[in-house]
Parts: C-alpha cells; sequence; structure tokens
C-alpha cells in the first residue's frame, strides 16, 4: 500500500533563500523541490541564484542565457526560464578567469580579482531582477551559491548573506551528511558569520541521509541544543534521479547498460572546459547505452561512438585533447567504421581551422582544427543564443524508413562562426526564426562527412527528445534503439523529489519563516 503523503501547507507571500554549508550541498535540488511543492499548493512561485558560477547553462524565453539549475527549477515552478531567474551568470574560460554574463549576455572576460571590483555594478542587476520577480510572484525560493563561510569574498557579497541583509529574507542552511562532519560543517559555517546573518539562519536541512534515522537522533538533539535552531527535516539519499546538474560531472564516470540485449558503447572525453554536459544525461539514462566519461590521463577506450562535447575554451581543450592522445585514438576509431559526433566546440574541433582573433577564449590566435570535416570556425564577440526546433538530416538507418525526419528540439549557446563545404551536407535541418519546424521555411545547421561516420551541429539537447535521440542511436549502430523520453524521466525525478521532501520536512515550520 502507498503511504499517503501529508498536505502541502499554505506557501505564504515573501522569499525564502537556501545557503549550504559547501558546494553540491543539494542547494540547487532542494530549491526545484520547494518550487513544485509551492506549484502544488497553488503558489505562484519562482527560483532566484543571484549569482551562479557554471558551465552548464540554457537558453531563456527572452533570449538570454542563465544556469541550467535555474531552467530545472523553473520547470518545477511550472514557468518559462527567463533571465531574471540568474541575472549574473559566471562561466569560467580559464582557472582565474571568466565570461561575466549579465541579464543573460556577455559583457566581458574578468579575472577573479577584477570581478571582484565589479560587483557592485552586478549587485544592482541583482537586485533588479528580485524586485521585477517578487512582482510577478507570490514566493521566491533563492539558492545560495558555494558556501557563506567563505569570508575571503565577504566584500560585496551578492551570492550568500550579502544578498540576504540586502532584501532581509530568512535563510535555510543545508548540509550534506553522506561526506562526513555534518555537525561541523552546520557549527563552523554559523561561526563564521556575523550575528545578523547568524539571526536570519532560521533552521537546518541535513541532506543525502541514509542509514538507521535513529542513530541520528541524539545528534540532531545536540545540535539543535548548541544552536537554538530546528533541525527542519533529514532528507534521505534519493539515487536514480534525472535531473539537470548545475555544472560539475557525475561522480560516476561509468554508466553501464541494462543486461540483455544490443548494447552501444558511447565515450565522451571529460574536456577541462567541458560546457553542458548536460547534453549526455539522456545517453546515461537509457537501458542499451553503456556510457563513459574519459578523464585526464585515461586511456581512450574502444566505443562504437565517440561525441566531443561543448567547450568554454575550444582551443585549448583542443590541445588537451592532443596530449591526451586522442587524434591518434580517434583516426583509429574511424578506420575501423566506429562514429563521430561534435556538438558546438566538438563541432568546431572536427573542422580544419578555429581562429580567435578578439582573444573571446583567450589570447588571439589561430590552431588547425583534427580537420576530418572541410570548414573554419572563427570566435566572434557576438553570442548566439536562440532555442530551435527542427528535424535530423538522416534518412532510414538499419532498415528504418521512418515516415518523416526525427523531430529535434533543442538550443545554440557558441560564439563561432563556421563556414566550409561540409556544411552542404548538414546535420540538422531547423526551424527559421518565429517559423514552425512542421511548416516553416528551414535552415541547416552542422555537416556530416561524405563517408556517413562523422556527425557535427551546433545544436545543444540533440538527445533529449526521444525519436531523434533512438535515430541518432540507429545511426552509431544500435539496430534496435529504442526511444527514451528524458523530459518524461525529469518530470518523473521531480514529482518524486518534491514527494520526498513533504514526507521529510517540517513544511509549517520551513514555510513558516517565509515572510
Amino acid at each position: 500500500m502507498t503511504a499517503t503523503l501529508p498536505a502541502v501547507p499554505r506557501v505564504p507571500t515573501g522569499t525564502l533563500m537556501i545557503q549550504g554549508t559547501t558546494s553540491d550541498a543539494g542547494k540547487s535540488t532542494l530549491v526545484a523541490g520547494l518550487c513544485r511543492l509551492a506549484r502544488r499548493a497553488g503558489a505562484r512561485v519562482a527560483p532566484f541564484k543571484p549569482q551562479n558560477m557554471a558551465l552548464n547553462s540554457a537558453v531563456t524565453v527572452d533570449g538570454g542565457e542563465i544556469g541550467r539549475a535555474q531552467a530545472l527549477q523553473a520547470v518545477a515552478a511550472g514557468i518559462e526560464a527567463h533571465t531574471d531567474l540568474n541575472p549574473v551568470l559566471l562561466k569560467p574560460n580559464s582557472d582565474l578567469g571568466s565570461q561575466v554574463i549579465i541579464h543573460g549576455k556577455a559583457r566581458m572576460n574578468l579575472n577573479a580579482r577584477a570581478y571582484q571590483d565589479y560587483k557592485p555594478l552586478a549587485r544592482e542587476a541583482v537586485l533588479a531582477s528580485y524586485a521585477r520577480l517578487c512582482a510577478r510572484y507570490d514566493t521566491v525560493f533563492v539558492e545560495g551559491a558555494g558556501s557563506p563561510a567563505e569570508v575571503n569574498l565577504r566584500a560585496n557579497d551578492i551570492a550568500n548573506m550579502g544578498f540576504a541583509e540586502a532584501v532581509d529574507c530568512p535563510v535555510v542552511l543545508v548540509a550534506d551528511i553522506d561526506r562526513g562532519g555534518v555537525f561541523a560543517h552546520l557549527i563552523g559555517t554559523l561561526a563564521c558569520l556575523s550575528e545578523s546573518e547568524r539571526a536570519r539562519v532560521k533552521g537546518f536541512v541535513i541532506n543525502r541521509f541514509r542509514g538507521d534515522r535513529t542513530l541520528l537522533e541524539p545528534g540532531l538533539a545536540w545540535l539543535e541544543q548548541q544552536t537554538g535552531k530546528p533541525v527542519l527535516g533529514v532528507v534521505p539519499y534519493l539515487h536514480g534521479l534525472t535531473l539537470d546538474a548545475e555544472d560539475m560531472l557525475p561522480g560516476a564516470a561509468h554508466s553501464g547498460a541494462q543486461a540483455g540485449g544490443e548494447t552501444l558503447r558511447v565515450v565522451v572525453p571529460a574536456l577541462p572546459h567541458i560546457s553542458n554536459h548536460t547534453d549526455f544525461d539522456a545517453l546515461r539514462a537509457h537501458a542499451q547505452v553503456d556510457f563513459t566519461y574519459v578523464r585526464t590521463g585515461e586511456a581512450p577506450p574502444a566505443a562504437d561512438l565517440v561525441i566531443l562535447p561543448g567547450s568554454k575554451n575550444v582551443r585549448d581543450d583542443l590541445a588537451w585533447l592532443r596530449a591526451q592522445g586522442w587524434e591518434t585514438a580517434l583516426a583509429r576509431h574511424l578506420r575501423y567504421g566506429g562514429r563521430v559526433i561534435g556538438i558546438c566546440g566538438g563541432m568546431q574541433m572536427l573542422g580544419r581551422a578555429i581562429a580567435d582573433p578578439h582573444g573571446v577564449e583567450g589570447e588571439p590566435g589561430e590552431v588547425e582544427g583534427f580537420g576530418w570535416l572541410d570548414y573554419e570556425t572563427v570566435l566572434t564577440r557576438e553570442k548566439t543564443l536562440q532555442n530551435v526546433t527542427g528535424a535530423l538530416a538522416l534518412e532510414g538507418v538499419h532498415g528504418h524508413a521512418d515516415a518523416a525526419p526525427a523531430r529535434v528540439a533543442g538550443y545554440e549557446i557558441h560564439m563561432g562562426e563556421t563556414r566550409g563545404r561540409s556544411l552542404e551536407s548538414p546535420a540538422v535541418w531547423l526551424a527559421a526564426a518565429g517559423e514552425d519546424s512542421r511548416e516553416g521555411a528551414m535552415r541547416p545547421d552542422g555537416a556530416r562527412s561524405a563517408d556517413g561516420q562523422i556527425l557535427a551541429t551546433y545544436v545543444h539537447g540533440l538527445f533529449d527528445t526521444p525519436h531523434a535521440c533512438a535515430a541518432l542511436l540507429r545511426w552509431a549502430g544500435l539496430a534496435q534503439a529504442r526511444a527514451v523520453d528524458y523530459p518524461a524521466l525529469r518530470e518523473a525525478s521531480l514529482e518524486r523529489l518534491a514527494d520526498t521532501l513533504a514526507a521529510s520536512l517540517d513544511l509549517e515550520k520551513m514555510f513558516g519563516v517565509i515572510g
């Protein structure tokens, strides 16, 4: 018998900020779950992250760019993703510098020290977006960044307590018990805060717990006695959630196919500046795909399909691939009939040359690409940002003569223009701006090699559409590829997350601090 979940209490009008004791403590997931619960309760709710640092991003309805986690939270809240949900996005392109995106548009590249001086201007953008959200929605759940205990970054802070103090909102602190040291994390974080900041922390959530809850109870009682603040809930470790990652690659580099039946071996090099690796979440969840990320120092393994992913620094990541032996491995892979897909930066690498005359991603210069497709790319100052629909330019493979080409729905985020003869054989046909892909004018995107082994495209989200994913897997050699509906898996995961939070949190107390 399925347990009946408690009803979601009324969600007050106001703001609640979720901060974490560490990066990856569960802030993004908790905000997504709270947005779904508030939506169930009938509230007009929006997520908000003042400042995000991530290489996974999404294109918004207003033609800008935000962190991928906020796009997921928008899905949970039942609203369209727009730039006010994440007004400041930092996309690292080196160990010391980032592209700075304000209200969805790339403004400049700054090193870490220069960005500290820029923060007062970024703060204006943050407060303007927050004011607009408060005018449109009843409740705003705010996600902090990293940890508020990073005392070296306290000056002009807009990501954590600096924001909470500016708008006078309450804070709930979440900690990951699976890391170990959860009580030290919570007590230590409070010790790093000012008196007014400690006062606005209204309680704690302990995340990713597995084991016997009764063994944890003495620690919870001690924590409440030491701090005078309540533990608002203990959230169990949830295995198998299919949710877009904010930035970090999955902890497990390998995702095996289910036993039985034919499988396809798919390999993706984990580039140092890999971006939008959420492109591969649908493959990692596919029962017929044996998926592997290959990290630094690991030899490229045998595969049926190699995918070169997006990159925030294409020339540097191309040099990394060569240093790791990938150029030789890819040539051998193609000689033996393997398939290759290049997405965005990966597409650029497959051509003859990549030029960066303006220093968009580092020092100005030009490098040779792998040269397997006949085109050249020039990086430009202006970034292409658009959601797209269309259809694969693949006809029936392995005996599957589909009645219509497999439809694609994705997005473009790139700062390059590519020209050359290989583009005359496109990989995808996309609807022209403002047109429907089923009936309007179409434009070509990407390229296919003459031998049919290489496919390149600027479209992210290529595998998210079920029939497109199946068609691409058949093209790569999986004759009986099944369609997997990744958006449906994500929706089921959001519902499961919300159910778990409803059962694990004291929602009356948590929502009671909003105001």
